[in-house]
């Protein structure tokens, strides 16, 4: 007990400085910089006031607590929408901030409770009040502890244990909180614009808390945690591996948690229905599918993006297993999520399904709410479910397919043992062997390996090669227009790049010609069509390489992959 404890604990505190804490902060700031009886613009806040924080923050733990460990399981057994606490929360959440406002909003608001004592209502009630709304809309990054206990709530198996994993993780995480929230008040208490203009403290904590909701409403936080890498990763794992939770916890082993990659099927838990998706191709009627719905079926759900190198090498062992064991019972759904803008255009991904031979089932998975729900962060990924709505295994990454097609089998003959299967498939395995060179963003926003001279930033400029090239970099020559995502040529546009690796793939879209000069052999490739994938060097060796790629102009150019 005293080692979940202490997982939870460490496990809470490293969740609580990672990036996606980031958007409730200014809320959290502003909550121990208001007062609850400052309104009146007096220059120094009531002694009541210094305990705010504290509250806040207490009614935050236990309101994330409870929502987390009955939160669903409340929610079936009184047949209501799996959103209804979040939406009831954000309603709470404008209310709070519109009472921070207008001041006689704030008295109709405690109209309802005039017949408790005035001490208590004004001293207590409303920090409380507002870290109990907040803690029923703030989920942190699902790491392997946070992701223990949900899977443990959902499913009911909610034991001594769980709850005191909850506990310390809440805790855990609501420590960073506490000290911005303190930050706050300090500020709030010794500089004297803040004590001379509570009023108007009180009122932009209450257009923040607005803006919160509004975010929180279009899942803007979400956009903002997948932007910025989280750098406690790693060491959540570390802190907390599959080893320390699972004996705790028990079966079925949470998703969060479930050994990736593993040669024996796994149990681990129910899979997530999908959701959010914004179109279904490769269907009948392109209807869409339920999970649900297939029940009695075994089922391979395959995270890809139809640009990503890696996807496109593993869905020829997909696509093969589709054909192979469909009439025996299996279903494949792939979920296409994108990694950039041109990949949530529905022609693009139809047009890049029907190039790679995809036959099975397509969702659109445009707003990551499905790959959220899998916890997913890896293209491609696939989820083995059996015919009672289990996820059994998980494989990450290329590789590795004769294990994935083994466990197939399995799940299979398990469903309909009068059944005989068909041979194994026999697609050769390109997953790279050796040390390559890491895939290379062009794109401002991700531009990583760029080794030539100069800023590298939004905008039109004009490049020269560098006298010399670092292993695994590229620079630019003549006129480019910088992006986000993406860069465009201009006139005498060129990319020099130094590799590692046998093959190399360029991800370009628009109309125009590439020209390729590797070692005075020079080809031309035309680009016609949405940005896709396209081979520029095909080698018979890994090896490092040297490549000049000419760029028409117009042709906007995204990042590099080898192989």
């Amino acid at each position: 007990m005293l080692t979940l404890i202490g997982i939870g604990f460490i496990g809470g505190l490293i969740t609580g400085i990672s990036p996606c804490i980031l958007p409730v902060l200014p809320v959290i700031f502003f909550a121990g910089a208001t007062s609850d009886g400052a309104g009146d613009g007096s220059d120094d806040a009531a002694p009541a006031d210094r305990a705010r924080p504290y509250r806040v923050i207490a009614g935050l733990v236990l309101s994330f607590s409870l929502v987390t460990l009955v939160g669903a399981t409340l929610l079936s057994l009184l047949h209501l929408p799996q959103d209804t606490i979040r939406w009831l929360a954000l309603i709470a959440l404008v209310a709070i901030g519109l009472g921070l406002i207008f001041p006689r909003f704030e008295e109709l608001l405690e109209k309802p409770f005039a017949r408790l004592p005035v001490r208590q209502s004004r001293a207590h009630g409303s920090g409380f009040t507002f870290g109990l709304t907040l803690g029923a809309l703030y989920v942190p990054c699902a790491g392997p502890v946070l992701a223990a206990i949900i899977v443990a709530g959902a499913t009911g198996r909610i034991g001594l244990n769980t709850v005191a994993l909850t506990v310390s993780f809440a805790i855990g995480t609501a420590l960073p909180l506490l000290a911005f929230a303190l930050a706050g008040q300090r500020v709030s208490q010794r500089v004297d614009a803040f004590r001379r203009r509570q009023r108007l403290i009180r009122v932009v904590a209450g257009v923040v808390t607005m803006l919160l909701a509004v975010a929180l409403v279009f899942n803007l936080p979400a956009v903002v945690q997948r932007a910025i890498p989280d750098y406690t990763r790693g060491l959540q794992d570390k802190v907390a591996p599959p080893s320390a939770l699972v004996p705790a916890l028990g079966d079925p082993i949470p998703l969060g948690v479930c050994p990736e990659g593993s040669r024996e099927l796994q149990n681990c838990g129910a899979a997530p229905e999908f959701a959010g998706i914004s179109a279904w191709f490769n269907t009948p009627g392109d209807a869409p599918i339920s999970l649900k719905s297939l029940r009695g079926k075994v089922v391979l759900v395959d995270f890809w993006a139809y640009s990503c190198i890696n996807c496109q090498r593993a869905i020829a062992h997909v696509e093969s297993w589709y054909r192979a064991y469909h009439d025996q019972g299996l279903e494949v759904i792939g979920v296409h999520t994108p990694e950039y803008a041109f990949e949530r255009v529905e022609s693009n991904v139809r047009a890049g399904a029907a190039d790679l031979g995809i036959s099975y089932p397509v969702a659109l998975d445009n707003d990551y709410a499905t790959w959220n729900r899998y916890q997913n962060n890896y293209w491609p990924a696939e989820y083995l479910i059996d015919a009672q709505g289990n996820i059994r295994h998980t494989k990450f990454g290329e590789g590795d397919y004769d294990v994935t097609e083994s466990l197939i089998r399995q799940l299979l003959s398990a469903t309909d043992t009068g059944t005989a299967l068909p041979p194994t498939t026999s697609v050769t395995d390109q997953t790279p062997t050796s040390m390559l060179t890491p895939e290379t963003y062009l794109g401002a926003e991700r531009a990583q390996n760029y080794g030539g001279a100069g800023h590298y930033g939004p905008g039109v400029s004009t490049f020269d090669y560098p006298p010399h090239l670092v292993p695994d970099a590229f620079a630019l020559r003549g006129g480019w227009t910088i992006e986000n995502q993406s860069i465009t040529a201009g006139e005498h546009a060129a990319i020099e790049l130094d590799y590692h690796g046998q093959n190399v793939y360029l991800v370009v879209g628009g109309t125009g010609t590439l020209t390729v000069n590797q070692d005075g052999a020079v080809r031309t490739i035309a680009v016609d069509g949405p940005p896709n994938m396209r081979t520029v060097v095909s080698g018979d060796t890994d090896g490092a390489g040297h490549v000049e790629i000419g760029l028409s102009p117009g042709l906007a150019a995204y990042s590099f992959t080898f192989g």
